[in-house]
């Protein structure tokens, strides 16, 4: 019974940190700067099966989801009503 315990904690943490969409702050667009601009917030949508490690998903300015360079941004923690907002925004 403990380990079942311990397993349903560690699957509460887990979900709860894998919450989407995340939000990343584009650092650099060289080579992709029709689809990228520096400084700017992204919404970072889940991976799929077979993209590549390190790489992140952004909606990108075309309005469609792409696969960049994960060193290209960083993620960013935001209040709630700023996610909400920019979740409806796209």
């Amino acid at each position: 019974m403990k380990l079942m315990e311990s397993v349903k904690k560690v699957s509460k943490s887990k979900s709860h940190n894998a919450r989407w969409p995340r939000f990343v702050i584009c650092l650099e667009n060289e080579g992709n700067e029709a689809s990228l601009e520096i400084g700017k917030i992204y919404r970072q949508v889940k991976p799929h099966a077979k993209d590549m490690s390190g790489w992140v998903r952004v909606i990108d300015e075309s309005g469609e989801d792409y696969l960049f360079p994960g060193r290209r941004f960083r993620k960013i923690a935001l209040p709630a009503e700023v996610q909400r907002a920019l979740a409806r925004q796209r």
